[in-house]
């Protein structure tokens, strides 16, 4: 697992057990995914490239670092992903967003892909892909690849959760691409849910269960 990175802090857990809680309902669960991803955002980038800058204080010159928004792009995974987004953008303004709409057959399990709007220039930028879940590693795949042939090549993945056979995939098909977590969970169901997982995060980020 050398290309995973399991955030451990005590903030990030406390989360991660009351998002998990079948109890927790659209709105709380909605809060907790953007706390648990503000807090992880900053292990993902904390190599976001800085630059040597100067500021006048009212006793002096002050050196310093400071970041150009646009080098951060967070590239979301639909519809799960958006939750996502926004912690990201209010700590980096400048940030620049994407989409990749996918869903996956529930007879293959293979990700099929309907929705693309990606922003130029990604070759120099960082591009952090966002997705609560990393179960078959199907769909992180296929993100990878997209964002490869349009010239990305710092690429990140970050996940609330991951199952080792979704981290077995990436090492095998995308080496470079590091994996921020916040836990690893044992295995997948037969129809590839995490176990024990936190069931579907679309669903309970947006309410749309269906009856019964």
């Amino acid at each position: 697992m050398a290309q995973v990175t399991v955030i451990d802090h005590p903030l990030v857990q406390d989360k991660l057990l009351r998002i998990r809680d079948e109890e927790t309902g659209c709105e709380e669960f909605r809060d907790l995914l953007y706390g648990i991803t503000a807090l992880m955002a900053y292990e993902v980038t904390k190599d976001l490239a800085a630059f040597r800058h100067d500021v006048r204080t009212p006793m002096g010159t002050a050196t310093g670092s400071t970041i150009r928004g646009a080098d951060l792009v967070v590239v979301a995974i639909l519809r799960a992903g958006l939750g996502m987004v926004q912690p990201f953008c209010d700590l980096v303004p400048g940030a620049r967003v994407g989409h990749l709409g996918m869903f996956r057959d529930e007879e293959t399990l293979l990700p099929v892909q309907y929705y693309t709007k990606i922003p130029g220039g990604l070759d120099g930028s960082q591009v952090v892909i966002v997705d609560p879940m990393l179960a078959t590693g199907g769909s992180l795949d296929l993100a990878c690849r997209i964002l490869r042939e349009r010239g990305a090549r710092d690429m990140r993945a970050l996940s609330v959760i991951a199952a080792r056979q979704g981290i077995r995939l990436m090492a095998e098909r995308h080496p470079g691409v590091r994996i921020y977590t916040a836990a690893v969970d044992q295995c997948l169901n037969s129809i590839g849910y995490i176990v024990p997982g936190l069931g579907d995060a679309g669903d309970r980020q947006f309410g749309t269960f269906q009856e019964e």
